[in-house]
């Protein structure tokens, strides 16, 4: 027996070592119906310097990344290397580095303490609060791509982000920061409303979404203006000197963050916990509770075409249901209430970030477990491309016209793969048009209209990827081992 584990443990080893995956400039891949195709036009990685084309040392663990609404540039947010690199779409050049480490000298970029988040275990007695560095987690854009904002998933001298993190605003024109506001720990998405008036910041921390009032055009003015609690808030109190791992254990782990087409709701995927999606009516500012019904373990959130899309991480599925349906449900809950009818696509496993093409018909999935860029038809809801991606993606964002996907693979110590930036082409065999939106769009959803129905599920078969059929026939492998193992040990 002590064999057959010793054994085991060389074949987990060596599965695990297959599973890193480095894509190759001008690779190709394209769905069986000539629908989609995908190739890889050019990437940044720091895993070899041997590549100077594409060696890049600024991209160290790479967490998500966006392509400005003018499609002129793109902004990676590089999370171990306290940066956001900003790139020029089509030459690839790169123009600037951000960096996120701060002192004294920046104190005029602060806001006014809110209130909303007090210091519970660093104080002014045993340390500069504002003199850190932060690593940058995910972005948006306001006021028509001006204003770039960046979360940090907590201040460097913070080893459990249990304290308050920080968040920069940049000025997209110049590149470089002009406003710092505190957030509460842990925060890892932020979000901004479609009249560019409101900004929300999910704490993966301790159960809260804070909403920010970014009204009018000058920085110095915009505030917070609510803190909202999801169910309960997490009494931090870990080691100052041990670090635990926080990505785990988190409560519900608050993640995928949207705003409704009116603005009237907000949106929030419980990535942990007892799952589901949080609710908060921004009219009447009250948190309304969580529906639940979809899958587990939901990374990301989207609001298209009527439409409520996410993405489960640990099943590998995208899932959606008429946003009305999911609303009408929302409004009448007390506490929580359980929506079915979920129609759901299967990717590939680790379905992180998730983005729809200008049509969308097509949903885009950064599949970390995968290692692929995964694309499924929303017209008979199945996957029909993937194309390798540098292993651990994550991050993922399309350009307005829909013909440039990146995706972003973070690092994943010891493993040898992520640290990269692929950018693929997009070709459609049909054009891809953005229908007009109704007027006005957000009240739509909001009346007691029928929304169209969506497709029906279509049960169809797809080709295994390589990574399943590695571990199939490792899986094989190992059981006929036990057998003959049992079988010679019957004759001893």
């Amino acid at each position: 027996m002590k064999h057959l584990l010793i054994l085991l443990s060389l074949y987990a080893t060596t599965a695990w070592s297959q599973n890193v995956v480095h894509s190759h400039i001008g690779q190709t891949d394209q769905s069986a119906d000539g629908s989609v195709r995908l190739t890889l036009l050019h990437k940044f990685q720091s895993f070899s310097t041997a590549d100077r084309k594409t060696y890049d040392a600024d991209i160290h663990s790479p967490k998500s990344v966006n392509i400005h609404p003018d499609g002129k540039k793109f902004y990676v947010n590089s999370l171990e290397g306290f940066c956001t690199v900003v790139y020029e779409m089509g030459t690839w050049h790169k123009l600037k580095v951000i960096h996120h480490q701060f002192d004294d000298s920046h104190r005029t970029l602060w806001a006014p303490p809110s209130g909303l988040f007090p210091f519970r275990h660093y104080n002014n007695g045993s340390r500069a609060l504002n003199t850190f560095s932060g690593k940058p987690v995910e972005s948006t854009f306001t006021h028509g791509g001006r204003y770039l904002w960046v979360p940090y998933y907590r201040r460097s001298y913070d080893i459990n982000a249990q304290d308050p993190s920080a968040m920069a605003v940049i000025d997209t024109e110049r590149d470089t920061i002009v406003r710092l506001f505190e957030t509460g720990p842990l925060p890892k998405m932020v979000a901004s409303s479609n009249d560019s008036r409101t900004v929300a910041i999910s704490h993966w921390g301790d159960n809260t979404v804070a909403t920010l009032d970014i009204s009018g055009d000058n920085p110095a003015a915009w505030h917070y203006d609510s803190l909202y609690v999801v169910d309960y808030q997490l009494k931090l109190n870990f080691s100052l000197t041990e670090s635990v791992n926080r990505d785990n254990g988190s409560g519900y782990a608050l993640r995928g963050t949207v705003f409704t087409p009116d603005d009237h709701y907000l949106l929030v995927g419980c990535m942990g916990g007892a799952g589901g999606i949080a609710v908060i009516d921004l009219k009447t500012k009250k948190y309304l509770g969580r529906v639940l019904g979809m899958r587990a373990n939901i990374r990301h959130l989207v609001i298209t075409h009527d439409t409520l899309y996410l993405s489960s991480n640990a099943a590998g599925i995208i899932q959606r249901i008429p946003l009305k349906k999911f609303l009408d449900a929302a409004r009448q809950m007390q506490k929580s209430t359980t929506v079915t009818g979920w129609e759901e696509c299967s990717v590939m496993s680790g379905a992180r970030t998730i983005e729809a093409s200008p049509s969308g018909r097509f949903f885009f999935a950064a599949c970390n477990g995968g290692s692929s860029l995964c694309v499924a038809d929303t017209r008979q809801m199945r996957m029909v491309c993937s194309t390798p991606v540098d292993s651990y993606p994550v991050g993922l964002d399309i350009s307005d016209d829909g013909s440039i996907v990146i995706v972003t693979s973070q690092g994943h110590s010891g493993s040898g793969g992520g640290n990269a930036v692929n950018i693929y082409s997009v070709e459609y065999a049909e054009a891809e048009v953005a229908p007009e939106p109704a007027e006005p769009a957000a009240e739509v959803v909001a009346a007691d209209t029928v929304a169209s129905p969506a497709p029906k599920k279509e049960k169809t078969s797809s080709i295994p990827s390589p990574t399943i059929l590695l571990w199939v026939a490792g899986i094989s492998m190992v059981v006929m081992l036990i057998l003959i193992f049992i079988q010679k040990h019957r004759q001893q």
